[in-house]
Formats: C-alpha cells, sequence, structure tokens
C-alpha cells in the first residue's frame, strides 16, 4: 500500500535533486512502461501532475521495436529507460559503426576518448574540466549521434528498474549522453537512490533521496531502507508487513549492497537471487552474467544456474530478429551474423549456430575470458547450453520491464539444465 503523501513526497524528493528549471510545463516525457509498474506511476503521472509536463503516449509495441521511432519524433527532454531498452540502442549501434571505415572511423574514436574523458571530469571527485577538443568531438559527432537517436533535446537520461551494463552506460558516457542510475522498489516509491548531473558516478546507483536513510545489515549485506517513501505495508497481510519492515521501521530491501566513501550505493545481488553452490559459496548471479555479455556479444540472454549444484552453469541464447508481437524468430541478429562472417561461419538461424563448431569455439573463448575475471573460483561457470529461443514477454521468461523472470527459466529448461550435471 502506497499512500498519497508516500507518491507526492517521493516525487519532490526526486525533482528537488534537478537544477530549479529542470521542470516546467514546456518539458516533454514519453510515456511507454506500463502504467501499472511504480516507476510509471511516478514518472508519467506524479512528476507530469505536479509540474504539467507534456506526456507522449508511446504505442502499445514500444517496447518491441517503435520505441526508436517515437523518440526521433517526440525528443523528449526527459527520458527514464530500463536497462534493456539502452542495451537494444547500444547493440544497434554496435552493428551500424561496423561499417564506419577510414578517416570517420578513427574521427569517431577520437571523439569517443574526448568523451570518456568530459564525463569521468564530470562525475563525482572528478575535476570537473572540460577535455581540449570537446567543442569539435560536440559539433562533428555528439550532436548528429544524439539527434540521430531523438535525444538531441534530452536534458537527462535515467536508467532504473535493474541495473545497467557498465560496458553500456560506458559506451553512452563515451558519445556525451550520460546516463544516471537510480535504484528504488515498489515498496519505496519507486526511488531510494538516484544519481545527478551535479552528483554522479558511473555505474553507481547514486545517492539516498532526500529524507531516506539507508544502511547496511552487516550479517548478510541487506540494504536496509527508512523514510517517508517507504510503503505502508501489504494490503491484508500484516505477517508479509511484519516480516518485511522491521521494529525500527527499516524496509528490508532484499538487495545486497554496498556504500562507498561518498554515500554513493552499489547493488551487488539479490538475495532471493543469490546462488548458493553446494560448497556453500553465495554467488551474485547478474555481475556475472554481465561480463558474460560483454565477452560473448552475440549474446541475447545469459541465465547463470547453480543452486545447490557442484559448479555453475549458464543457459544462453542468441540475439534474433523479434516479429511483429515481440516474440524472436530463428534469424538471427544482423549483429550477429556480422560476427559470425568474422568467424568464417555461414549460419543465419539460432539452429545453425549453435550446431556450427566455429561458433562454439567463439563462445568457448569468450566463457573463458569472463572466468578469468571471475573473483573466485566458485564464480567460474563451467558449462552451458543454447536454448532454441530468445527469452521474451509473449514467451514468459521477461516482465513488462524486460527482467528475467528467472523461475520461469527453471522450470522451462529444467530438462536440459539437468543434462549439464549428469555424471
Amino acid at each position: 500500500m502506497l499512500s498519497h503523501d508516500n507518491l507526492a513526497y517521493t516525487m519532490r524528493a526526486i525533482t528537488l535533486g534537478f537544477p530549479a528549471d529542470t521542470f516546467n510545463n514546456t518539458e516533454r516525457i514519453i510515456s511507454y512502461l506500463p502504467l501499472s509498474h511504480i516507476a510509471g506511476q511516478i514518472v508519467d503521472i506524479a512528476i507530469q501532475v505536479h509540474y504539467g509536463l507534456h506526456i507522449y503516449f508511446a504505442d502499445p509495441d514500444a517496447l518491441k521495436g517503435s520505441l526508436g521511432k517515437t523518440l526521433k519524433v517526440v525528443k523528449p527532454t526527459f527520458f527514464l529507460g530500463v536497462p534493456r531498452v539502452f542495451e537494444k540502442i547500444y547493440e544497434k549501434m554496435l552493428e551500424t559503426g561496423r561499417g564506419t571505415q577510414g578517416l570517420k572511423k578513427l574521427l569517431v574514436r577520437w571523439a569517443r576518448s574526448v568523451g570518456s574523458a568530459k564525463v569521468l571530469a564530470s562525475q563525482t571527485g572528478g575535476d570537473k574540466s572540460v577535455p581540449w577538443g570537446f567543442t569539435l568531438a560536440k559539433y562533428l559527432v555528439f550532436d548528429n549521434v544524439s539527434a540521430a537517436l531523438g535525444l538531441d533535446e534530452c536534458k537527462t537520461c535515467f536508467s532504473g528498474t535493474a541495473p545497467l551494463n557498465p560496458e553500456v552506460s560506458g559506451f553512452f558516457a563515451s558519445l556525451n549522453i550520460p546516463i544516471y542510475e537510480a535504484m528504488g522498489l515498489s515498496e519505496t516509491a519507486g526511488i531510494t537512490f538516484a544519481n545527478y548531473p551535479a552528483a554522479w558516478k558511473q555505474s553507481a546507483l547514486g545517492r539516498p533521496i532526500l529524507g531516506a536513510e539507508v544502511k547496511i545489515d552487516s550479517a548478510n549485506s541487506e540494504l536496509l531502507i527508512r523514510g517517508r517513501h517507504v510503503m505502508m505495508g501489504y494490503v491484508n497481510n500484516e505477517e508479509a508487513t511484519t516480516a518485511t519492515i522491521d521494529a525500527d521501521g527499516f524496509l528490508h530491501s532484499g538487495d545486497c549492497a554496498s556504500l562507498d566513501a561518498d554515500g554513493f550505493g552499489y547493488i551487488t545481488g539479490r538475495i532471493k537471487e543469490l546462488i548458493i553452490t553446494a560448497g556453500g559459496e553465495n554467488v551474485p548471479p547478474v555481475l556475472i552474467e554481465n561480463v558474460l555479455r560483454e565477452e560473448i556479444p552475440i549474446l541475447g540472454n545469459a541465465m547463470v544456474v547453480g543452486d545447490k549444484r557442484k559448479f555453475l552453469s549458464v543457459v544462453l541464447t542468441l540475439r534474433v530478429v523479434m516479429d511483429a508481437n515481440g516474440a524472436p524468430t530463428d534469424e538471427l541478429d544482423g549483429a550477429v551474423t556480422f560476427v559470425l562472417r568474422e568467424l568464417g561461419s555461414s549460419a543465419t538461424t539460432v539452429a545453425e549456430a549453435i550446431a556450427d563448431p566455429k561458433v562454439l569455439a567463439y563462445v568457448d573463448a569468450g566463457l573463458q575470458r569472463a572466468n578469468e575475471r571471475a573473483t573466485s573460483r566458485a564464480q567460474k561457470v563451467q558449462k552451458y547450453i543454447f536454448v532454441a529461443h530468445d527469452f521474451s514477454i509473449p514467451g514468459g521468461e521477461m516482465t513488462p520491464t524486460l527482467k528475467v523472470k528467472r523461475n520461469v527459466v527453471l522450470d522451462k529448461y529444467a530438462a536440459e539444465i539437468d543434462t549439464m550435471y549428469q555424471v
């Protein structure tokens, strides 16, 4: 249960972190997240009603592919994206960039190095300097990229609902499009931490919003939250409410987290998502999955498994073309076939790719690189399987905000997963 005060207070607490002129009746936002989701309620309703923003409703198939067109038409001045939206834009830009050659390629590479330096300097702890050549890089590269994405009038890009892959946020930052991450729960009216242009760190959740009190449980690293934005409780479920909000008023988030010396928060995993191996090791799967997708960019999704097992394995999918309903086809995405051609593979479908020794060797090499980045032996992935279809909303493996439903995947592919643990 969220009260009117929960929502009104949270909306004000979020916006007070911005310069005074950020929100006014000339601003434009796009509503595309489900309005049953707290992020949509706060941004598309509460903030819009209070400040009188112009709100544009995207087509129902926004998350299936039409959002890119809407961005170019609306040119939002404020944009909240879920990680998968930014990842899809990133993947498309990489695919387009592979055709860039010669002087243009060198120009973009130089501009991105300048952009990265600018972003590094602008973060908390940076010297706020503007690197030499930034104005030229902005004129020749950054402005054109922003315009092509429909973000040339966007003052602030936010990402929420799940952690954003550092590789993705770093890519956008190098093009002078910093993405400010925020974190919250439905139980905290959608937000607890937020980055802002005047105080931010790439890959951090940000600092607690005004009035939010946070601490880390020393026993299990769980993030505990108290404040005016915390819910009243669960409807007609006093038992669940008591189990979630303790006697001191702290909400137990279920997230494993840490705080740095500057007060910025970082999520290291979900307690419920933590994999506890047969050897008793606690493994946060999301961190490993992000590394796998960095090292093997042809992947659509990677879901690590291994709870109560002797070692970790991973369920993999390839990036494919989605049909008009957002369901995965067997046809490989253009960026994937580009990589496969460089490997000497002629595969154009999932079935052909996962049967091709050249593709499997490429995946093996990527897995080895990912394991070299593991912080312990227990966090190394020993085996993998490919499934025939990428995860999707129509397939039931993803939520409306494009988070993987782990239990669904575990149930759906139980037999395939078991084969990785057969002696």
